[in-house]
């Protein structure tokens, strides 16, 4: 009986150690990946707003090219003789925003 005590008691021991190695192991690997979750948030934090201006920066030019061509079209339009200077100038304040 007492061999068979010594024998359960060595098994729980050996479980025991095994399960404290294991969770050791399983935490350092979650930190490791959480380390490496926060280093990627970051980079992309960084990458974003820079991503943004430049498609602010894309917006801002397409706008622009469009009033431009608004522009153009309405000198157009005044040398024909379609719209008098004080419609082409209405329009001009318009599409400038001013």
């Amino acid at each position: 009986m007492a061999g068979l005590l010594r024998g359960m008691a060595r098994t729980a021991v050996i479980a025991g150690t095994a399960t404290a190695v294991s969770n050791n192991v399983s935490r350092r690997q979650a930190q490791r990946f959480a380390e490496k979750d926060q280093q990627a948030y970051a980079q992309q934090a960084q990458t974003i707003p820079q991503q943004a201006n430049q498609s602010q920066g894309y917006q801002e030019d397409v706008n622009v090219d469009e009033q431009l061509a608004q522009l153009t079209k309405l000198g157009q339009l005044r040398d024909q003789g379609i719209l008098t200077q004080q419609e082409f100038d209405a329009k001009k304040r318009q599409i400038l925003g001013l």
